[in-house]
């Protein structure tokens, strides 16, 4: 999974729209990571294509989302995947 789907997964454990996970991830990411329109949006309709997220509601212009429970158990194996990868390096130190 890329580090752009990761962070668009763990932003849609509530539910927001893609300017709001925009946000969102370069909140969290303290600026690293800062998301253009073109690949969130290319990478929510994937998701969304995947079943990982799925539309909850219709604001306006503005598509809210939220994770599926699909979601958040590929969201969950990418973080003990992420945790085993920082065990392995730090016994190589």
């Amino acid at each position: 999974m890329s580090e752009t789907m990761f962070y668009i997964l763990l932003s849609l454990r509530a539910a927001n729209h893609g300017y709001g996970v925009m946000l969102h991830v370069k909140e969290i990411t303290e600026g690293r990571l800062v998301l253009g329109a073109g690949t969130l949006y290319q990478s929510i309709g994937r998701l969304e294509g995947d079943g990982l997220i799925r539309p909850v509601r219709q604001e306006g212009r503005r598509k809210i989302y939220r994770i599926t429970e699909l979601g958040e158990g590929v969201l969950d194996a990418e973080g003990q995947r992420i945790r085993e990868l920082y065990r392995n390096l730090e016994g190589l130190k």
